[in-house]
């Protein structure tokens, strides 16, 4: 995927995402030992800081998102459905097609 390819994509499903509504009943839950408010605007702000900045993040930013990645990694298989586990996949998606770009600057 190209740069403008991937920073395209990535910009239309945070798009997408940012309309959706926070899953009801979740806020102040922890699944798998976190917070999801905490992780949710986490991943999204990294997602977001990605796009802002025109596909490149720090060392720091992809730290960040590798952990948030990694968590996400951890809080999906235990999701019910009244935990709305598609919201989270679409989150979990987004930030790997950050994370496997090829433009993320290791500064």
């Amino acid at each position: 995927m190209s740069k403008e390819t991937a920073l395209q994509a990535v910009a239309r499903l945070y798009q997408e995402f940012m309309g959706l509504p926070f899953p009801p009943g979740l806020a102040g839950a922890d699944r798998a030992g976190f917070d999801l408010v905490m992780l949710d605007s986490d991943t999204a702000a990294w997602v977001s800081v990605w796009i802002k900045n025109g596909g490149e993040l720090e060392a720091r930013g992809r730290s960040g998102l590798l952990r948030c990645i990694a968590r996400l990694d951890q809080v999906i298989p235990v999701l019910s459905e009244a935990d709305d586990p598609e919201y989270w996949h679409r989150l979990h998606e987004m930030a790997r097609l950050v994370a496997d770009s090829p433009q993320i600057a290791t500064k």
